[in-house]
């Protein structure tokens, strides 16, 4: 096994020292629902969005970032008008189940450029920029790159409208949340943040542009 780099070992130092209360917290548990107000279930297909539309931009997609050869970091789109590309979410071990917040869960998005090895969503630390970002693939598409290993989770965004997502490292209790990252490239990166997580809502991939536009403001 390839030696953590200081960054890595600094980084997870951070998580552990930062999140160590998530163990012990009580938040209310509820199911995690759509924007019409449905519930998410493992397979179906969603497109993760800004829960609130316009200038921050739009949803989802892969890019390439610094010396990367294949499209496999995730960035938000920067035009409000693009819906990214649809995700699903899958519960490790369990087939049909039902998603609440705090549940773990595998992202994947449904489609992958062939050069990627995985459609999963997964976390490495780009040592140019210092900053733990979301991508997919396996290990083979970030050669000299630190991956992480983890599950993904929804929780209720504190605002309390729409909902945040976090990564929680394998083996551990402590999460981090989600975040943007501008890095002056074709989007903004999802990078693991202790500071402003980003506001998403789910939008099934039958939901027309009316019902998006009536029901996200």
């Amino acid at each position: 096994m390839k030696p953590l780099s200081p960054l890595t070992l600094s980084f997870l130092l951070f998580v552990f020292i930062t999140n160590l209360s998530l163990a012990f917290s009580n938040e209310d548990v509820e199911q995690v629902l759509d924007i019409n107000g449905n519930p998410i279930f493992p397979g179906g297909q969603y497109f993760i969005l800004p829960a609130i539309r316009g200038p921050p931009g739009g949803g989802v997609r892969l890019g390439r970032t610094g010396n990367q050869t294949c499209p496999v970091t995730i960035l938000q789109d920067r035009r409000e008008v693009k819906k990214g590309l649809l995700v699903k979410f899958v519960i490790p071990g369990i087939s049909p189940g039902i998603i609440f917040t705090g549940t773990p869960l595998e992202i994947e998005y449904t489609r992958k450029p062939s050069c990627a090895k995985s459609f999963k969503w997964l976390v490495f630390v780009d040592n140019v920029i210092q900053k733990a970002c979301v991508g997919i693939g396996g290990p083979e598409n970030y050669l000299g790159v630190q991956t992480l290993s983890g599950t993904f989770k929804i929780e209720k965004h504190e605002s309390g409208f729409g909902y945040k997502l976090a990564f929680c490292v394998q083996g551990s209790p402590t999460c981090l949340d989600i975040g943007r990252f501008d890095n002056d490239e074709a989007g903004r990166r999802l990078n693991l943040t202790e500071h402003e997580s980003f506001q998403v809502v789910f939008v099934e991939a039958e939901s027309n542009d009316a019902k998006i536009l009536k029901s996200v403001v």
